[in-house]
């Protein structure tokens, strides 16, 4: 049974490519973590899918640690205010870190959880986000894993909600605004 009805948004990254593009990203990454262990953060909730299909692709060793963080609520904008709704159990202190995101919008809250994660003093702290939106970043950001760059699409599904629907599809869609 379909929950979505007619109203599924359009797709903008069928899922077969978005698989290619996430063993491309493993490939990347255990290239550079060789013979490293990391501590993977998946940033809640609209990452787990993303991080999911992703850390089976690595071949590096790993523990993962979750963040629960907050920034749009049911908007389609990122309010700018970032809560920790969740934080990680585990020291990261020399320990090299990935914090693994779906979609780097305004950069704020990657900046915040950045930030933050930097404050407790790992070996060192990268970036992966399934999606970057560079037309909408607020500040000069880097992201050293990107699966995909995007315009200004709001965007859902394979983990991404908008008001906590979508999330089931395994596709990357989007919704177009409504008028």
């Amino acid at each position: 049974m379909n929950i979505h009805s007619n109203h599924d948004p359009k797709v903008l990254i069928p899922e077969v490519k978005i698989q290619a593009r996430l063993k491309e990203l493993a490939r990347q990454i255990n290239q550079d973590y060789q013979g490293t262990e990391v501590t993977a953060v998946c940033v809640l909730k609209g990452s787990f899918i993303f991080f999911c299909d992703l850390i089976r692709e690595l071949e590096i060793p790993l523990t993962c640690e979750f963040l629960g963080v907050s920034s749009y609520g049911n908007e389609k904008v990122s309010s700018g205010e970032v809560k920790i709704t969740l934080d990680i159990n585990e020291p990261i202190e020399d320990k090299h870190v990935i914090i693994f995101e779906d979609i780097v919008d305004s950069g704020l809250t990657l900046n915040y959880i950045k930030n933050s994660l930097k404050s407790r003093n790992p070996a060192s702290l990268r970036t992966c986000s399934l999606l970057l939106k560079p037309k909408s970043l607020k500040l000069p950001m880097e992201v050293d894993y990107v699966g995909f760059h995007i315009g200004e699409e709001f965007v859902v599904g394979y983990g991404i909600d908008y008001a906590q629907k979508y999330r089931g599809l395994p596709y990357l869609g989007y919704i177009q605004n409504e008028h």
